[in-house]
């Protein structure tokens, strides 16, 4: 069983959990570099917040926020294909974008996976993937669950990664049903969930202090794990890393 933690790093000013605390590039660069530490093998990095009722960016505001980022961890070698840390076969740099501009400026950078969550761009960043044969989309579930993008073709089956959207939108009792079909979505390829400090948990346990639902994040990191996920996106990498590693041996 191999499933890859994905650590967070928004650098906005007003995400749901932790915006405003690495809003600026050395806070962001320090703070990806401290994931790295503790493990994640994929670091992905934003710059507009997409909870509800956040105000849009234009794809250049986005890049603004994103390119001394993006620069300052591409020069550290965060973001590269080598070994970094021990016990990790090295970290990879995710940009969590729906602007094919930004995708198209972040891989010519040298990062490596784009996540998506919005199925609108996806058929144009569909055409810029095939323009870097080693670079990775993470698209929403729906576009393969409703045929919009055909898993068959040879040449994107292995570089796409679906989501099945947790939190966006969506109720307690569809997120419990998303968790459960994990594996039904793994057999049609790699799955990511993102359920980290998501509403899911506050909703299940009563539990309202924030930052008081880790062993909620974790339970379902591991749940999606055992069921079939290849990544989960998270806050709280060390605990996730260490969780997945004790799993890993039992099974």
């Amino acid at each position: 069983m191999r499933c890859q933690v994905m650590g967070i790093v928004n650098v906005t000013p007003d995400s749901f959990s932790d915006g405003g605390k690495f809003f600026t590039p050395e806070e962001a660069i320090r703070r990806a570099k401290n994931l790295v530490e503790e493990g994640a093998a994929i670091i992905d990095l934003g710059g507009e917040s997409t909870r509800p009722g956040a105000t849009p960016l234009t794809w250049q505001e986005e890049w603004a926020r994103l390119e001394p980022v993006i620069d300052g961890l591409i020069e550290s070698g965060v973001g590269l294909s080598a070994p970094v840390v021990e016990d990790n076969d090295g970290t990879v740099l995710s940009i969590d974008t729906y602007h094919p501009e930004t995708m198209e400026r972040a891989l010519a950078k040298g990062a490596t996976i784009i996540n998506c969550v919005y199925p609108e761009p996806v058929p144009e960043m569909l055409k810029l993937l095939d323009r870097y044969p080693e670079a990775e989309l993470v698209l929403p579930a729906s576009c393969v669950t409703e045929g919009t993008v055909d898993l068959g073709l040879k040449t994107r089956a292995d570089r796409l990664i679906l989501d099945p959207m947790i939190g966006f939108g969506t109720t307690r009792e569809e997120d419990l049903a998303i968790l459960k079909s994990i594996p039904e979505l793994a057999a049609k390829g790699r799955v990511l969930i993102g359920a980290s400090r998501k509403r899911i948990v506050k909703k299940l346990t009563g539990t309202k202090v924030p930052g008081k639902d880790l062993a909620g994040n974790l339970t379902i990191a591991v749940w999606a794990a055992l069921k079939g996920a290849s990544i989960v996106r998270v806050h709280d990498v060390r605990e996730t890393v260490q969780a997945l590693k004790v799993l890993s041996a039992l099974v």
